[in-house]
């Protein structure tokens, strides 16, 4: 790689931006693959439901909390750098989690994904400033969200199609395996293309905060998720004594970071603007949805019996829908503008009040009708991409332009954050409700019961979305943008 140092445009920037686009398209791939094979990788390594749940969870919190230091890293030491050593450490990652022969191995692999993804998925983002013209930027960054979708789409069904063809014999093992040959392709043909690049001023590593929000965040994710198992027992409630103290510290310690003049993860200074903490809120309720993802396989494949690529294929229209509503959210915005957000999570919560009802009306024995099933999985998937956008750009325009990146940072963590906590909360709720039992109607009651939580929790930060719209600015920041 050389140092692109030049100031007229790249000319193979957009096959530039296209390796790129791989990091950040593997990591929410690795997301949505893992769900419709997480009932053979029960059944393969006897794992238990709060395993099952940490498979997830894990991987998402520890890639929440890496997500602003990856960001740094590849600012400090050059973001091809950072983009290629992410990328390798992901494979090996993917690696260990298909020749996992424990709950515990493949947990670990999990985590090693969770935090290689972190480093290598952010400099796709941060390099769409230094490789485009500003025409061409928003074209970019629309490519970028569109991502996310297209990861939705593939995710599912390949993970499906993955373990039906049962390729060599791997089972489950192929949906981390086949990161191998991407990734090797990717480094083979993009070491000598990709050109490198750094930010001017990039803010230095901040470690002690890293710890101490990773360990906040354990303590808190860890009890919701192996309490039930563990028959809630003290050294569980112990740790969620500690969570507030932990918060604290780590509170105190970004704030006394922050007047040394260092550079925090969390700038407390940034995070007291008018409207952050509201939008910081919304945020953590938006991906609720995580949990969905994984109960909603539970219930196609031991309630209604589907097999892996059955399942995977239902989850096409959700998929479509995050792809198109992305896409179309330019076009919305003249007539709703920042409502796109609300409508986005109230479409959410209404397809998924609609899928309940539809659930509810059909007998236990039988498969709901698949094509009203699929319009409300597109009208939840549309809603989700259509209100991802605009929550972002809220939450980013309420700071100066100068703290914008932080922000982007901490929003797109804490969105993150929201799928870890999504699953162990809402997770909890329906391994609860379900009890010992596996009949298909109690399944199926348990799936219901948990997917009203997420519909409220949709409405609810919906609600709220139109609250912050209504909060004014702060005097300053809208100084700046004047």
């Amino acid at each position: 790689m050389t140092l692109l140092t030049v100031t007229q445009p790249e000319p193979r920037r957009w096959l530039m931006f296209s390796l790129l686009l791989v990091g950040a398209f593997l990591p929410p791939l690795d997301f949505f693959i893992v769900n419709v094979a997480l009932p053979s990788i029960q059944a393969g390594l006897g794992a238990s439901s709060s395993a099952e749940q940490l498979v997830i969870s894990s991987y998402a919190a520890v890639y929440a909390v890496m997500l602003m230091t990856g960001g740094r890293l590849g600012d400090l030491y050059g973001r091809g750098k950072m983009f290629f050593l992410g990328l390798m450490g992901f494979a090996c990652a993917s690696l260990l989690c298909g020749l996992a022969v424990s709950p515990g191995m493949l947990i670990a692999g999990r985590i090693l994904q969770g935090a290689t993804a972190a480093i290598m998925a952010p400099q796709a983002l941060a390099s769409v400033q230094a490789l485009f013209p500003e025409k061409e930027k928003p074209l970019a960054l629309s490519l970028y969200g569109a991502v996310f979708g297209l990861a939705a789409v593939v995710g599912q069904a390949l993970g499906g199609t993955l373990i039906a063809l049962d390729l060599f014999h791997l089972g489950w093992r192929a949906i981390f395996l086949i990161n191998l040959p991407v990734a090797l392709f990717v480094i083979l043909f993009g070491v000598r293309l990709l050109k490198e690049t750094r930010a001017k001023n990039a803010r230095k590593l901040d470690p002690g905060g890293m710890l101490l929000v990773t360990a906040t965040l354990s303590a808190l994710i860890i009890p919701l998720i192996e309490g039930r198992e563990t028959g809630w027992t003290w050294w569980i409630w112990l740790l969620f004594l500690t969570v507030p103290l932990l918060a604290f510290m780590t509170w105190r310690y970004e704030t006394r970071l922050s007047q040394q003049g260092g550079a925090p993860l969390l700038d407390p200074g940034v995070l007291g603007a008018p409207g952050i903490g509201l939008g910081l809120v919304i945020a953590l309720l938006f991906y609720s949805l995580a949990a969905f993802f994984l109960l909603f396989t539970v219930y196609l494949q031991k309630a209604l019996h589907f097999d892996a690529l059955n399942a995977g294929l239902v989850f096409l229209p959700f998929g479509a829908g995050f792809l198109t509503g992305p896409l179309t959210t330019p076009y919305l915005r003249r007539f709703a503008g920042n409502y796109l957000c609300s409508t986005g999570m109230a479409c959410e919560a209404a397809g998924l009040i609609g899928l309940v009802g539809l659930i509810n009306a059909t007998t236990v024995e039988a498969i709901p009708p698949m094509a009203p099933a699929g319009a409300l999985l597109f009208i939840i998937g549309f809603g989700q991409g259509l209100a991802m956008p605009t929550l972002v750009r809220m939450i980013t325009g309420r700071v100066a332009p100068e703290f914008s990146g932080m922000i982007a940072g901490v929003t797109t963590s804490t969105l993150q954050i929201s799928t870890a906590l999504g699953v162990a909360v809402i997770g909890t709720l329906f391994y609860n409700t379900l009890g010992t039992s596996d009949a298909e109607k109690d399944i199926t009651h348990a799936f219901v019961i948990a997917t009203m939580a997420i519909a409220c929790c949709l409405a609810l930060g919906a609600g709220l979305s139109i609250r912050l719209i209504r909060q004014p600015l702060a005097l300053n920041t809208m100084a700046n943008r004047l």
